[in-house]
């Protein structure tokens, strides 16, 4: 199995369990790592982090089980077993679709346009990338992702300013950024505060579903499968 994370955090958490672990990078890059990775074989593919809330009543730490992902004009539906018993190992966990994005939404009143046109639930960068992984290599897909800022918040721009391409943080660059606009301190408490709420959950279903994350044991008949096939999506281009 091989688990897609955009964080070193992330990746941290889920290298505990065993797993093969690829982490960050753009889209390309991601989906070049994620090719290379799939030389060896995969029994299936999981993306797991943290994401953002675009739906109501998500507070941070809530837990998103994808039914689906929209990848621009197209929906990759998740492998309805396994997202289903991820679900239930989770209590309280949610299941809705993913869109997937090429950069963070930083704005409250983008994340509400976003849900209005998509009625996905969150969004995330690595998400889509590893749904269309899953079909080219006909493997089962799960995403597993944990709100870290809610619909009514906008991130701080020195937050922003702080996230390198590896998904590490660069404090100085958040520390100057912070200089620039000092007004950004609040909500940089408030986004850490958040943000331990999400690693937590993280960390929480990491334990409830073990080395296998809640992948079946039954074998997987992906030909023709339902997890592996892409529809139009109804939203807008």
């Amino acid at each position: 199995m091989i688990v897609v994370v955009g964080m070193a955090f992330e990746a941290r958490i889920a290298s505990s369990l065993g797993v093969r672990v690829v982490c960050g990078g753009d889209g390309k890059n991601l989906a070049t790592m994620l090719t290379h990775a799939m030389v060896a074989g995969s029994s299936g593919l999981v993306s797991f982090g943290v994401a953002g809330g675009i739906a109501p009543a998500l507070k941070p730490g809530s837990c998103v089980i994808a039914t689906s992902v929209i990848d621009h004009d197209r929906v990759h539906k998740a492998d309805a077993r396994w997202a289903h018993r991820l679900a239930r190992l989770i209590p309280g966990a949610v299941s809705g679709a993913i869109l997937g994005v090429p950069e963070p939404v930083a704005h409250a009143e983008a994340k509400q346009a976003l849900h209005a046109r998509t009625g996905a639930f969150v969004v995330d960068m690595e998400s889509h990338v590893v749904a269309r992984t899953a079909a080219e290599h006909r493997v089962p897909f799960a995403a597993i992702r944990v709100v870290v800022d809610p619909v009514e918040r906008t991130i701080p721009r020195s937050a922003l300013a702080g996230a390198r391409p590896d998904g590490s943080i660069d404090a100085f660059a958040v520390m100057r950024s912070l200089a620039r606009y000092p007004s950004d301190l609040f909500g940089l408490i408030r986004m850490s505060l958040d943000a331990r709420a999400a690693r937590n959950s993280l960390v929480r279903g990491r334990d409830l579903l073990g080395p296998s994350l809640g992948l079946l044991d039954a074998p997987y008949q992906p030909a023709g499968a339902l997890a592996l096939e892409a529809e139009p999506a109804a939203v807008d281009a």
